[in-house]
């Protein structure tokens, strides 16, 4: 263990409450219970839920996660004020993160108030949390701009009256370490302190570190780092960070990192940055010839810790900087088998179509490999005939005729778009034959125009094995089409299929 940090670091989320003031987040109670139960359950201390005066929904949410059973400490976000504390009492919290403005611009501008009245409402909160039986940090909002002597005498004081824990909160991010070197040693030593960063100037994850290795013995964590303008401080960064450079075991299950990464975007509908550190879709993906060949002969040639450390797994895409030896990678995962001048064939075509400036997708791998190869693949899917029915007063709809290993099988779905209905009615359609996931959707106009080119990349999995694939058309829906069937035919191809060299 790293002799920089306390014991026990203490993580306290709250992306329940902070990310969610990410604009255009909003999750009803049943979304919130199954992020917190899933924060629970890979080790956080703390989950922040919300702000229990905020609306009747914020209450429902509260007492739905605090009847949970969670062995995380349920936590809800008040304000000086009486009401405040009795909803978080009334509805099952365990503690209360108490913010009070500390800064002579909240106090005087915002509130409108005097350091005075300030600190008589803070002390006279803390008090009526405890009266309620509540755990209660103390929290200074915008304590990096606060005179220093007044937010310590303010801190002290409500330690007197009975606060738990103390939190210095960084609320428009303006903490350098330097400054963190300063003010946290004195505050650390009137209590248990929290560090609450935001990441306007992108020093969130440097500043958070810093405080801990001055005394803060809690980290204010958000997943994927959501959170008003440019987000706080991203819990998956910090715990690897922490694992992997410092040695310190933090007693999260970061196996199950990704997963929660990957629930939190899909039920926020904030998307994941493709190069975000963990979590994003480049984070463990390859291309590049000395790169890919790096890594597939030594991981860790060009990969600080294990995709299976996070629950993911590695990916080598191929492109006009893919050399030989990630494509034959690629082929043999496929089960391909090919001699020196199949192989120099295959990579000069994937380049050709890199240089073209397309994604080249396992779909198109196995059709060049194929062609190469002269295999004759015979599709399981074939599409007969395909209708989709949208307008300002028609539910969204789409109806289909399949052929699948030879069998005609028809269907239809409605959906939130005709995109969407045409991905749920080609799911749905072969559900008897095989359980199909789509993981991913990705569009680009190729043109301009109203009549432009559009590449759509769908990503699916089935039984743990993903393939992507392709679909280019002017109509985004036949394209959308066009690249589900070529993906589902992929991944429906026998596992065994003898693609080896074919006699000459």
């Amino acid at each position: 263990m790293s002799v920089l940090f306390v014991d026990k670091i203490r993580f306290l989320d709250t992306t329940l409450r902070d990310g969610e003031q990410t604009p255009g987040v909003s999750l009803n109670p049943e979304q919130k219970l199954e992020i917190a139960t899933k924060l629970s359950d890979i080790g956080i201390d703390v989950v922040e839920v919300g702000s229990a005066a905020a609306s009747d929904g914020e209450r429902s949410a509260l007492q739905i996660i605090s009847d949970a059973g969670l062995s995380s400490e349920v936590c809800t976000f008040v304000r000086a004020l009486p009401q405040d504390i009795d909803f978080a009492a009334d509805y099952g919290a365990d503690s209360v993160h108490l913010v009070v403005p500390v800064s002579d611009l909240h106090i005087e501008k915002k509130m409108r108030k005097t350091r005075d009245q300030v600190a008589a409402m803070a002390i006279a909160a803390v008090r009526h949390a405890k009266e309620r039986g509540l755990i209660v940090e103390l929290s200074g909002e915008d304590a990096s701009r606060a005179d220093q002597s007044f937010l310590q005498s303010l801190f002290a004081k409500g330690v007197e009256c009975g606060a738990d824990r103390l939190c210095f909160c960084d609320t428009v991010g303006l903490l350098t370490p330097e400054k963190v070197a300063e003010f946290i040693p004195p505050i650390a030593k009137i209590a248990p302190l929290s560090i609450h960063c935001h990441d306007d100037l992108g020093f969130a994850l440097t500043n958070t570190f810093a405080a801990m290795k001055s005394g803060a013995t809690c980290a204010h964590v958000t997943v994927n780092g959501l959170g008003e303008r440019a987000g706080n401080t991203p819990l998956e960064e910090l715990v690897m960070a922490l694992e992997i450079l410092y040695n310190y075991q933090t007693g999260i299950k970061t196996e199950e990192i990704y997963h929660l990464a990957s629930l939190v975007s899909r039920l926020t509908g904030v998307p994941l940055p493709v190069n975000k550190a963990i979590v994003g879709e480049m984070a463990f993906t390859h291309e590049s010839g000395i790169h890919a060949h790096g890594v597939i002969r030594e991981p860790s040639t060009y990969e600080s810790i294990k995709p299976e450390m996070i629950g993911r797994k590695r990916r080598i895409v191929l492109g006009k900087h893919s050399g030989s030896a990630s494509v034959e990678s690629a082929l043999h995962e496929m089960n391909y088998k090919t001699d020196d001048h199949q192989l120099k064939e295959i990579v000069k075509r994937i380049k050709q179509l890199g240089d073209e400036g397309k994604r080249v997708t396992d779909a198109d791998l196995m059709a060049i490999a194929d062609a190469v190869l002269a295999i004759d693949y015979k599709p399981v899917i074939k599409m007969r005939q395909f209708t989709v029915v949208s307008g300002s007063n028609a539910i969204p709809t789409a109806s289909v005729m399949l052929v699948v290993d030879g069998q005609e099988i028809t269907g239809a779905s409605s959906g939130t778009g005709p995109v969407d209905a045409a991905m749920q009615v080609l799911r749905k359609s072969i559900a008897d034959v095989a359980d199909i996931r789509l993981e991913e959707y990705h569009v680009d106009a190729i043109s301009g125009g109203t009549d432009a080119l559009v590449e759509v990349t769908v990503r699916l999995s089935k039984d743990g094995k993903i393939i992507t694939s392709r679909g280019a058309r002017t109509d985004i829906i036949m394209a959308s089409v066009e690249a589900m069937i070529a993906g589902m035919n992929g991944l429906l191809r026998g596992e065994h299929e003898n693609r080896g060299k074919n006699p000459r």
